[in-house]
């Protein structure tokens, strides 16, 4: 398994901004395709973003515009920009990985949870005035 931990998460009102950070241990996520989740109680766990890894995106019509994953390999890290959040943004939110193939193209959409085998633990975001 690949060890993954979120972090940046916490309490903002409607409007405002948090960066969330996924980093690993012993891996080199660059090898992977990767992908944040995001999860409100009561409810099923939901697809928010994903890459490939050559820069391919694919988003959830309803972060699109506001959300941005992105990849530091540097410090082989991936993060997630939350602008102008929406109290139905409140969730925990789960950063994933696969093995995918260095060609393989990501999909427009958003990732399916059956597609991502290593997860973290997730970081808890809560938007409310």
């Amino acid at each position: 398994q690949v060890p993954l931990v979120e972090s940046g998460g916490g309490s903002v009102q409607p409007g405002g901004s948090l960066r969330l950070s996924c980093a690993a241990s012993g891996y080199t996520l660059s090898n992977y395709c990767m992908a944040w989740f995001r999860q409100a109680p009561g409810k099923e766990r939901e697809g928010v973003v994903q890459a490939d890894r050559t820069g391919g995106t694919g988003y959830a019509d309803s972060v699109r515009g506001r959300f941005t994953i992105s990849r530091d390999n540097a410090k082989n890290a991936l993060y997630l920009q939350m602008n102008t959040l929406k109290p139905e943004d409140t969730a925990t939110y789960y950063c994933a990985a696969v093995s995918c193939f260095i060609l393989y193209r990501i999909s427009r959409g958003p990732p399916e949870v059956g597609e991502y085998t290593y997860w973290g633990q997730g970081t808890q975001v809560t938007v409310s005035s």
